[in-house]
This record gives structure tokens, sequence and C-alpha cells, in this order.
């Protein structure tokens, strides 16, 4: 038959028309735990709903400690963005994104990248992690500089910039795996321009693949990468290599 008596508050047994044993037992608990007579009442009492928090609630405190290194070990992670945009990049070049005296990129015209579009510590071919990143070429006013002087009547970008671009994602990703330090770029094995970065190509894309990181003593990121116009790959590097010294001052 329809219930017309409207909602109700406790839980009714189908014949009884009053609480339920277990439900009238651990009510009882409760309010005589509330009433003040004995705090630890609270730890037994069994409703089904406390017993599914118990399984999914906060932990003893024996293991507090862990909890909160846990917690705060999420919150980096969740700190560590996966992709940066121009304003952000601006902000590294100022020493801000990872601290004074930490890894900065330049700031323009000698800043090679609009946007970071992604950026993990796994995947990429070696599963090290993989840095990918973005600059429109045509009708960047940053880049008229070097289109006026290199050369004039047959504006090409140096090649040396594309490269440098590589060398400054690789010191990025040091400092946002939290590593301290300036960067600095110490060397590369290979490098290959296959074709040339003039006025008329529209887009370039950046990937970095990271081989090994060491973050000892010595923090250093070594890495291969490859520079793409227009979907076509014109530079390769091997074996980029960039260090983090420990003060910024130093020679």
């Amino acid at each position: 038959m329809p219930n017309d008596r409207g909602p109700q508050e406790h839980v009714q047994s189908p014949d009884s028309g009053g609480p339920t044993p277990n439900v009238h037992n651990a009510l009882s608990q409760l309010a005589a735990a509330l009433d003040g007579r004995s705090l630890s009442h609270l730890k037994s009492v069994k409703t089904p709903r406390m017993a599914t928090a118990s399984r999914t609630g906060f932990p003893p405190k024996r293991g507090l400690a862990n909890s909160q290194a846990l917690q705060e070990t999420t919150i980096r992670m969740a700190e560590r963005r996966a992709s940066f945009d121009y304003a952000d990049l601006i902000e590294c070049g100022h020493g801000r994104l990872f601290g004074p005296g930490n890894a900065q990129l330049p700031l323009p015209p000698m800043l090679m990248f609009d946007r970071i579009t992604a950026i993990s510590d796994t995947g990429g071919e070696y599963g090290k992690g993989r840095i990918e990143a973005e600059l429109r070429v045509s009708g960047n006013s940053n880049l008229d500089w070097l289109f006026r002087c290199h050369f004039d009547g047959d504006p090409v970008m140096p090649g040396c910039l594309g490269l440098d671009a590589l060398w400054q994602l690789t010191g990025f990703y040091l400092g946002w795996l939290g590593l301290t330090g300036a960067g600095r770029a110490s060397g590369v094995g290979e490098v290959k321009f296959m074709k040339e970065v003039t006025p008329s190509v529209q887009n370039l894309r950046y990937v970095i693949d990271v081989k090994r990181v060491i973050a000892r003593k010595l923090k250093l990121a070594e890495a291969d990468g490859q520079l793409i116009a227009d979907g076509e790959v014109i530079y390769t590097a091997k074996d980029l290599r960039v260090l983090l010294k420990p003060d910024a001052a130093a020679a």
C-alpha cells in the first residue's frame, strides 16, 4: 500500500513500526557517548554507514606521519603542471617559476618557444620523460630581429638558435623536476640540420626525449631532441646535456 505518512526519520522494521534492534542499540550507544559518559563508545558504534566509513576513512594515528607525507607528495605532484603558457615562460625567465638561483629560461628575444604543450617524467622514446613545445614563426615580431640581420636579403634562422631551444627545454625539465641550481648547457653529441627555418615557416615544434637524469651532487639531464617545421623533422640532436650549477654566481 502507498505510504502517505511522509518521510520517516528512523529505519522502521517491517513488522513493528519501531527502529530495528541494531539501529536502536547503535543510537543508544551514540546517545550515551554524547551525554559525556564515555567518548570511547563512539568507536564501538557499528551502524552500516559507519562501517563503510571505517573502511574508507581516516588512517589510524600510528600512520599519521606516513599519511601526511603521502598527502604532501600528492600536493607536489598536483602542482607539477603538464603544460605552460607564454606568461609562465616569462615568469621562468625572471627566475620566479622555480625560485631565485634555480633553472630559468632566457627572456625574449632569446626565448625560442611560445608555450610548452606537454611535459612528463614518464613516456618518450626512452621511458624517462618527454617535453614538447611550440613556436609560431610566421608573423612573430619577436623573431624580426634575427631575420633582419641573418641575413640581409636572405633571412634564415641561425641553426644554433634551434639547438639552443632544445637545450632550453632540457634545462627547464630539471627545474620542473624540483632540482635546484642554475642551468647551463654542457654539451651535445651529434647535431644534424636537414633544412632551414625561414619566415615562410608557420610553426615549429620541439620534442625532447629524456635519456637519463642524474640527481646527486652533479645534477644533469641527457636527452635527444628534434625540431619539426610544419610537420617535417629538420633538426636532430643526440645526447643533449644540461647541468645545474649549485651557485648561480659561480663562474
